[in-house]
């Protein structure tokens, strides 16, 4: 295995404060850190747009997005604001499916990346550590969808 880079370090050391993967071994960190990239997004820029085809996904590192659907007016409405640690984009990658909402920038945010093509990299050049990642993404997924389960039951009530 080659030396890993700064940026690698840095990504690295990203993917170990976000929280979500907290099955990973150190070494499986340093070895995912390669397929993932970072970005910075400015304040009020659009990430993806709800409807468009999912490339990728991201995990929040600083800052704050908004998802945002198109409510039945045309008007966007926020449906969240997520923060530090949080994913989003996944279902888009994991599925194959379109876009399910809109994220924007809240505030200016860092941004770790998960491409899907980066994504079927890992899974053939190493698939124990995909299988950990996608793992950890199934379960904050399934965490999410209990928690609106949760909130469509109370607002029935």
């Amino acid at each position: 295995m080659s030396e890993p880079t700064l940026l690698n370090k840095e990504i690295r050391d990203w993917l170990m404060d976000c929280g979500l993967f907290d099955q990973l071994l150190p070494a499986d960190f340093v070895a995912a850190s390669g397929y993932f990239s970072i970005s910075t997004i400015a304040e009020g820029e659009e990430i993806f747009h709800e409807g468009d085809a999912g490339s990728f996904m991201c995990i929040i590192h600083t800052g704050q997005v908004a998802v945002q659907k198109t409510n039945s007016d045309g008007q966007r409405v926020t449906m969240a604001t997520l923060r530090s640690g949080r994913a989003f984009g996944e279902m888009a990658v994991l599925d194959g499916e379109r876009r399910s909402a809109s994220c924007v920038a809240a505030s200016n945010c860092q941004l770790l990346n998960l491409g899907k093509d980066s994504l079927e990299k890992m899974l053939n050049d190493a698939p124990k550590i995909a299988a950990k990642i996608i793992r950890a993404l199934a379960v904050s997924l399934s965490k999410r969808l209990r928690m609106a389960d949760g909130q469509l039951l109370s607002q029935q009530v």
